[in-house]
C-alpha cells in the first residue's frame, strides 16, 4: 500500500499515523530513540507491507503486470490501490477526502522535525502537490508513477503503467475492494492488540 492507505489504516492515533508514514524512510531496526507510539507506527507500516505482499488477491494484481514491469509490479499495484481508496473514499471514511488529507498534512508537519531526512524532504512536495487527494484521479496516479520512474536506476517503465490501469480498470478495482476489507480487519486487530 502507498501513503494514503498507510495514513488511513492508522486510525485516529496521530503518533501511530506519523510512525506509519515514516515507515518507508526508516531502515533497519534501530529506531528506539523515537516515542513508543511512533515506533509502533513504524512496525504497523511493516506489518501492512508484509500482509499485503503475502495476500493472494494482491498476487493476482501483480501477476497482471509482472511480465512488463517485473519487480516494480508491486510498487505499481500499491499506487493503483491508493487510487481506488481515494476514488471510493466515501465508502471508507465519513470525512471527505480533501479535509482528511489537509488534516493529515497538518499532523505530519507538526512532527516533521523528528522525521528522517528523506521524509522531511518528501513531505513538502507531497503537500504542495496534494498527492493524497490527487490519487483519486488517474492523472494523479500517472504523475506519481512518472516521478517514481525518473528516480529508478533502470528503465522501470512505470510511467506507462496508467495504460495498464485503464486497460484492466474493473479487475484492479474489484481486487482492491476484496483485499482492502481483509487489510482493514488485519490492521484493526493489530492496533487493538498493540495498544491494549
Amino acid at each position: 500500500m502507498n501513503f494514503l492507505a498507510h495514513i488511513y489504516l492508522s486510525g485516529d492515533n496521530q503518533k501511530l499515523m506519523v510512525g506509519n508514514f515514516m515507515g518507508d524512510f526508516v531502515k533497519g531496526s534501530s529506531f528506539d530513540h523515537y516515542d513508543d507510539l511512533l515506533v509502533k507506527g513504524i512496525w504497523l507500516h511493516r506489518a501492512i507491507d508484509e500482509y499485503t505482499d503475502q495476500h493472494e488477491v494482491v498476487h493476482k494484481s501483480k501477476d497482471r503486470l509482472r511480465a512488463k514491469y517485473r519487480h516494480y509490479s508491486g510498487v505499481i499495484v500499491d499506487v493503483f490501490y491508493d487510487h481506488f481508496l481515494a476514488k471510493n473514499w466515501s465508502d471508507y471514511h465519513t470525512t471527505d477526502l480533501l479535509t482528511f488529507t489537509q488534516n493529515a498534512y497538518s499532523i505530519l508537519s507538526n512532527f516533521k522535525n523528528i522525521m528522517p531526512a528523506k521524509a522531511q524532504y518528501v513531505l513538502p512536495y507531497m503537500m504542495d502537490g496534494n498527492w493524497l487527494y490527487h490519487y483519486a484521479k488517474t492523472e494523479g496516479i500517472h504523475r506519481s508513477l512518472s516521478g517514481m520512474a525518473r528516480r529508478t536506476k533502470f528503465n522501470s517503465k512505470m510511467d506507462e503503467a496508467v495504460n495498464d490501469l485503464n486497460d484492466h480498470y474493473t479487475e484492479f478495482e474489484s481486487e482492491f475492494k476484496l483485499f482492502f476489507e481483509d487489510l482493514k480487519e488485519f490492521c484493526s486487530d493489530w492496533i487493538a492488540k498493540e495498544l491494549a
